[in-house]
Protein backbone atom coordinates (compact mmCIF):
# COMPACT_ATOMS: atom_id res chain seq x y z
CA UNK A 1 0.00 0.00 0.00
CA UNK A 2 1.01 3.34 -1.01
CA UNK A 3 1.96 6.01 1.75
CA UNK A 4 -0.23 8.71 3.00
CA UNK A 5 1.84 11.09 2.10
CA UNK A 6 2.77 9.63 -1.48
CA UNK A 7 -1.15 9.88 -1.93
CA UNK A 8 -1.60 13.38 -0.58
CA UNK A 9 1.24 14.11 -3.56
CA UNK A 10 -0.43 12.32 -6.32
CA UNK A 11 -4.33 13.83 -5.59
CA UNK A 12 -2.86 17.43 -5.42
CA UNK A 13 -0.82 17.39 -8.66
CA UNK A 14 -3.54 15.13 -10.03
CA UNK A 15 -6.35 18.05 -9.06
CA UNK A 16 -3.94 21.06 -9.92
CA UNK A 17 -3.70 19.47 -13.64
CA UNK A 18 -7.23 18.83 -13.61
CA UNK A 19 -7.06 22.64 -13.16
CA UNK A 20 -4.53 23.57 -15.83
CA UNK A 21 -5.89 21.49 -18.37
CA UNK A 22 -9.11 22.42 -18.14
CA UNK A 23 -8.70 26.03 -17.96
CA UNK A 24 -6.09 25.63 -21.38
CA UNK A 25 -9.13 24.23 -23.12
CA UNK A 26 -10.45 27.35 -23.81
CA UNK A 27 -8.40 30.43 -22.36
CA UNK A 28 -5.69 32.02 -22.95
CA UNK A 29 -5.61 35.02 -20.62
CA UNK A 30 -4.19 34.08 -17.58
CA UNK A 31 -1.03 32.18 -17.08
CA UNK A 32 -0.53 29.81 -14.17
CA UNK A 33 2.02 31.88 -12.94
CA UNK A 34 0.75 35.10 -13.35
CA UNK A 35 0.20 37.02 -9.82
CA UNK A 36 -3.41 36.42 -7.92
CA UNK A 37 -5.72 39.18 -8.87
CA UNK A 38 -8.71 40.65 -6.56
CA UNK A 39 -11.09 41.00 -9.48
CA UNK A 40 -11.34 41.24 -13.04
CA UNK A 41 -10.07 37.57 -13.88
CA UNK A 42 -11.54 34.31 -14.67
CA UNK A 43 -13.80 31.03 -12.61
CA UNK A 44 -12.28 27.08 -12.84
CA UNK A 45 -14.59 24.22 -12.63
CA UNK A 46 -12.33 21.75 -10.46
CA UNK A 47 -12.92 17.87 -11.04
CA UNK A 48 -12.02 16.25 -8.16
CA UNK A 49 -12.87 12.98 -9.48
CA UNK A 50 -15.45 10.33 -9.78
CA UNK A 51 -17.04 7.49 -7.89
CA UNK A 52 -19.27 4.31 -8.22
CA UNK A 53 -22.72 4.16 -6.81
CA UNK A 54 -24.75 0.74 -5.75
CA UNK A 55 -26.96 0.81 -8.48
CA UNK A 56 -24.47 1.30 -11.44
CA UNK A 57 -24.26 4.55 -11.95
CA UNK A 58 -21.12 6.81 -11.55
CA UNK A 59 -21.07 10.58 -9.84
CA UNK A 60 -18.64 13.23 -11.07
CA UNK A 61 -17.73 15.05 -7.61
CA UNK A 62 -16.97 18.56 -8.51
CA UNK A 63 -15.62 22.35 -7.09
CA UNK A 64 -14.08 25.29 -8.64
CA UNK A 65 -11.61 27.96 -8.08
CA UNK A 66 -12.53 31.54 -8.51
CA UNK A 67 -9.27 33.37 -9.44
CA UNK A 68 -10.81 36.64 -7.68
CA UNK A 69 -9.00 36.77 -4.19
CA UNK A 70 -11.74 39.38 -3.05
CA UNK A 71 -14.85 38.97 -5.37
CA UNK A 72 -18.06 36.59 -5.24
CA UNK A 73 -19.66 36.28 -8.84
CA UNK A 74 -22.85 35.43 -9.85
CA UNK A 75 -23.22 33.60 -12.97
CA UNK A 76 -26.44 32.18 -14.36
CA UNK A 77 -27.52 29.08 -15.65
CA UNK A 78 -27.29 29.70 -19.32
CA UNK A 79 -24.06 30.08 -21.90
CA UNK A 80 -21.94 31.27 -19.28
CA UNK A 81 -22.58 28.66 -17.14
CA UNK A 82 -23.11 25.18 -18.94
CA UNK A 83 -22.61 21.45 -18.36
CA UNK A 84 -22.69 19.74 -21.67
CA UNK A 85 -24.28 17.43 -23.34
CA UNK A 86 -27.65 17.48 -21.25
CA UNK A 87 -27.52 20.44 -19.29
CA UNK A 88 -27.01 23.41 -19.28
CA UNK A 89 -28.18 23.07 -15.37
CA UNK A 90 -26.73 20.08 -14.15
CA UNK A 91 -26.85 21.42 -10.05
CA UNK A 92 -24.08 23.21 -10.49
CA UNK A 93 -23.53 27.10 -8.19
CA UNK A 94 -24.40 30.02 -10.07
CA UNK A 95 -22.71 32.20 -6.69
CA UNK A 96 -18.87 31.19 -6.88
CA UNK A 97 -16.82 32.18 -3.59
CA UNK A 98 -13.76 33.62 -3.71
CA UNK A 99 -10.55 30.99 -4.15
CA UNK A 100 -10.95 27.07 -3.93
CA UNK A 101 -13.53 25.46 -3.23
CA UNK A 102 -13.48 21.59 -3.03
CA UNK A 103 -16.34 18.77 -4.32
CA UNK A 104 -19.43 21.01 -3.74
CA UNK A 105 -21.86 19.13 -6.09
CA UNK A 106 -22.21 15.90 -7.82
CA UNK A 107 -23.16 14.87 -11.20
CA UNK A 108 -24.88 11.15 -11.77
CA UNK A 109 -24.30 10.14 -14.91
CA UNK A 110 -25.98 6.43 -15.99
CA UNK A 111 -24.95 2.93 -16.12
CA UNK A 112 -24.19 2.88 -19.99
CA UNK A 113 -22.20 6.04 -19.49
CA UNK A 114 -18.79 3.69 -19.23
CA UNK A 115 -15.86 4.68 -20.94
CA UNK A 116 -13.09 7.48 -20.69
CA UNK A 117 -13.80 8.61 -24.14
CA UNK A 118 -17.28 9.77 -23.08
CA UNK A 119 -17.22 13.18 -21.30
CA UNK A 120 -19.46 16.04 -19.72
CA UNK A 121 -18.15 19.89 -20.48
CA UNK A 122 -18.22 22.70 -17.93
CA UNK A 123 -18.13 26.00 -19.43
CA UNK A 124 -17.88 29.45 -17.12
CA UNK A 125 -17.46 32.56 -18.71
CA UNK A 126 -16.56 35.32 -16.03
CA UNK A 127 -15.09 38.78 -16.74
CA UNK A 128 -15.23 37.26 -20.37
CA UNK A 129 -13.44 34.92 -19.87
CA UNK A 130 -14.12 31.30 -20.99
CA UNK A 131 -12.86 28.07 -19.46
CA UNK A 132 -14.07 24.82 -19.91
CA UNK A 133 -13.42 21.35 -18.08
CA UNK A 134 -13.87 18.00 -18.87
CA UNK A 135 -15.83 15.54 -16.35
CA UNK A 136 -15.27 11.77 -17.57
CA UNK A 137 -13.91 8.09 -15.83
CA UNK A 138 -10.62 8.32 -16.43
CA UNK A 139 -9.33 5.53 -14.26
CA UNK A 140 -6.59 7.60 -12.68
CA UNK A 141 -9.49 9.98 -11.20
CA UNK A 142 -11.05 7.01 -9.18
CA UNK A 143 -12.02 8.02 -6.14
CA UNK A 144 -13.40 6.57 -2.19
CA UNK A 145 -14.97 9.96 -0.47
CA UNK A 146 -16.60 7.66 1.34
CA UNK A 147 -13.44 6.04 3.37
CA UNK A 148 -10.49 6.89 3.95
CA UNK A 149 -8.68 3.56 3.40
CA UNK A 150 -5.73 4.85 5.81
CA UNK A 151 -7.45 4.34 8.68
CA UNK A 152 -11.00 3.79 7.81
CA UNK A 153 -11.94 7.54 8.74
CA UNK A 154 -16.02 8.12 7.80
CA UNK A 155 -17.61 11.46 6.49
CA UNK A 156 -19.05 13.65 9.39
CA UNK A 157 -23.01 12.74 9.55
CA UNK A 158 -25.39 15.55 9.22
CA UNK A 159 -28.96 15.97 10.05
CA UNK A 160 -31.46 18.53 9.59
CA UNK A 161 -33.68 17.03 12.78
CA UNK A 162 -32.15 15.62 15.37
CA UNK A 163 -33.96 12.54 14.51
CA UNK A 164 -34.18 13.16 11.15
CA UNK A 165 -32.64 11.73 7.37
CA UNK A 166 -29.03 11.34 7.77
CA UNK A 167 -26.71 12.79 4.71
CA UNK A 168 -23.48 11.31 4.82
CA UNK A 169 -20.45 12.41 2.17
CA UNK A 170 -20.19 14.63 -0.58
CA UNK A 171 -23.67 13.90 -2.22
CA UNK A 172 -25.18 17.42 -2.61
CA UNK A 173 -27.43 17.53 -5.03
CA UNK A 174 -30.66 19.80 -5.62
CA UNK A 175 -32.63 16.96 -6.32
CA UNK A 176 -32.21 15.94 -2.87
CA UNK A 177 -32.12 19.17 -1.42
CA UNK A 178 -34.36 19.97 2.40
CA UNK A 179 -36.69 22.59 2.08
CA UNK A 180 -37.64 25.68 4.22
CA UNK A 181 -39.68 29.24 3.76
CA UNK A 182 -38.80 32.47 4.53
CA UNK A 183 -39.39 36.04 4.39
CA UNK A 184 -37.69 39.14 4.10
CA UNK A 185 -39.01 40.27 7.23
CA UNK A 186 -38.16 37.38 9.49
CA UNK A 187 -34.73 36.07 9.33
CA UNK A 188 -34.16 32.21 8.90
CA UNK A 189 -32.63 30.07 11.65
CA UNK A 190 -31.21 26.73 10.30
CA UNK A 191 -30.24 24.07 13.49
CA UNK A 192 -27.81 21.03 12.29
CA UNK A 193 -26.31 18.27 14.24
CA UNK A 194 -23.46 16.06 13.66
CA UNK A 195 -21.98 12.82 14.46
CA UNK A 196 -18.65 11.79 13.23
CA UNK A 197 -15.91 9.07 13.88
CA UNK A 198 -13.56 11.29 14.80
CA UNK A 199 -10.56 9.46 13.37
CA UNK A 200 -7.24 11.50 12.68
CA UNK A 201 -4.30 10.87 10.58
CA UNK A 202 -1.62 12.85 9.31
CA UNK A 203 1.81 11.94 7.74
CA UNK A 204 3.64 11.27 10.96
CA UNK A 205 0.45 9.77 12.42
CA UNK A 206 1.22 11.93 16.02
CA UNK A 207 -1.83 13.72 17.28
CA UNK A 208 -2.29 17.20 16.85
CA UNK A 209 -1.71 19.02 20.37
CA UNK A 210 -4.70 21.29 20.12
CA UNK A 211 -7.17 20.22 17.53
CA UNK A 212 -9.91 21.91 16.26
CA UNK A 213 -13.20 20.93 16.34
CA UNK A 214 -14.29 17.66 15.52
CA UNK A 215 -16.74 19.41 12.75
CA UNK A 216 -16.49 22.08 11.00
CA UNK A 217 -18.97 23.61 9.17
CA UNK A 218 -18.92 26.54 5.90
CA UNK A 219 -22.32 27.92 5.01
CA UNK A 220 -22.41 29.87 2.08
CA UNK A 221 -25.26 31.02 -0.98
CA UNK A 222 -25.02 28.72 -3.89
CA UNK A 223 -27.86 30.20 -5.78
CA UNK A 224 -30.61 32.89 -5.71
CA UNK A 225 -31.31 36.78 -6.85
CA UNK A 226 -29.65 38.74 -4.18
CA UNK A 227 -27.57 39.29 -1.59
CA UNK A 228 -27.72 35.91 1.23
CA UNK A 229 -26.40 37.04 4.95
CA UNK A 230 -25.17 34.14 7.63
CA UNK A 231 -25.30 35.69 10.95
CA UNK A 232 -22.42 32.65 11.23
CA UNK A 233 -21.15 30.88 8.16
CA UNK A 234 -18.71 28.88 10.28
CA UNK A 235 -20.68 28.19 13.26
CA UNK A 236 -19.26 27.09 16.52
CA UNK A 237 -20.08 23.06 16.85
CA UNK A 238 -21.81 22.89 20.48
CA UNK A 239 -20.28 19.39 21.51
CA UNK A 240 -23.36 16.79 22.84
CA UNK A 241 -20.98 13.95 23.35
CA UNK A 242 -17.04 12.70 22.72
CA UNK A 243 -14.96 15.89 21.27
CA UNK A 244 -11.58 14.17 21.60
CA UNK A 245 -9.55 12.85 18.88
CA UNK A 246 -10.39 9.14 17.92
CA UNK A 247 -13.64 9.27 20.30
CA UNK A 248 -17.18 9.55 18.82
CA UNK A 249 -18.62 12.78 18.36
CA UNK A 250 -21.88 14.18 18.23
CA UNK A 251 -22.62 18.16 18.28
CA UNK A 252 -25.07 20.65 17.10
CA UNK A 253 -24.87 23.85 15.42
CA UNK A 254 -27.23 26.63 14.07
CA UNK A 255 -27.21 29.44 11.85
CA UNK A 256 -29.61 32.50 10.93
CA UNK A 257 -29.87 33.65 7.20
CA UNK A 258 -31.53 37.17 5.64
CA UNK A 259 -32.72 37.39 2.17
CA UNK A 260 -32.21 40.80 0.29
CA UNK A 261 -35.09 40.21 -1.53
CA UNK A 262 -37.88 37.38 -2.11
CA UNK A 263 -37.10 34.80 -4.79
CA UNK A 264 -35.92 31.04 -4.85
CA UNK A 265 -32.42 30.25 -3.31
CA UNK A 266 -30.37 27.24 -2.21
CA UNK A 267 -27.75 27.41 0.44
CA UNK A 268 -25.16 25.23 0.79
CA UNK A 269 -23.08 23.76 3.77
CA UNK A 270 -19.62 21.70 3.85
CA UNK A 271 -19.19 19.93 7.07
CA UNK A 272 -15.14 19.04 7.28
CA UNK A 273 -13.58 16.67 9.89
CA UNK A 274 -10.19 16.42 11.27
CA UNK A 275 -9.09 15.59 7.81
CA UNK A 276 -9.71 19.01 6.56
CA UNK A 277 -10.81 21.02 3.19
CA UNK A 278 -10.62 18.69 0.27
CA UNK A 279 -9.23 16.01 2.91
CA UNK A 280 -5.80 17.44 2.65
CA UNK A 281 -5.97 16.36 -0.87
CA UNK A 282 -7.01 12.82 0.08
CA UNK A 283 -10.52 13.14 -1.81
CA UNK A 284 -12.29 12.45 1.57
CA UNK A 285 -13.54 12.90 4.33
CA UNK A 286 -16.15 15.91 4.62
CA UNK A 287 -20.16 16.16 4.03
CA UNK A 288 -22.20 18.26 1.72
CA UNK A 289 -25.69 19.46 1.36
CA UNK A 290 -27.75 21.51 0.19
CA UNK A 291 -31.11 23.74 1.43
CA UNK A 292 -33.86 25.18 -1.13
CA UNK A 293 -35.00 28.25 0.55
CA UNK A 294 -38.78 29.90 -0.85
CA UNK A 295 -38.23 33.67 0.46
CA UNK A 296 -41.76 35.78 0.37
CA UNK A 297 -41.66 39.70 0.53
Amino acid sequence: MTSRPYRYAVMRWCAAAALAAGSMLVSAQQLPSEPQRQFGTSITGAFEGWFDNPDGSRSFLVGYLNRNTTVALDVPIGPDNRIEPGGPDMGQPTHFLPGRHWGMFIVTVPKDFTTPAERLTWTIVANGQPTSIPLRLHPDYNVSPFTDVAVKNTPPVLRFEEQGPALQGPIALLSTAVTRAASIASPLAIPLWSTDDARFASGTMALLRNPPPPVGLTWSKYRGPGVVTFDKDRPAMETLAGGGINVPFRGKAATTVRFSEPGDYVLHVTANDYSGEGGSGEVCCWTTAMVKVSVAP
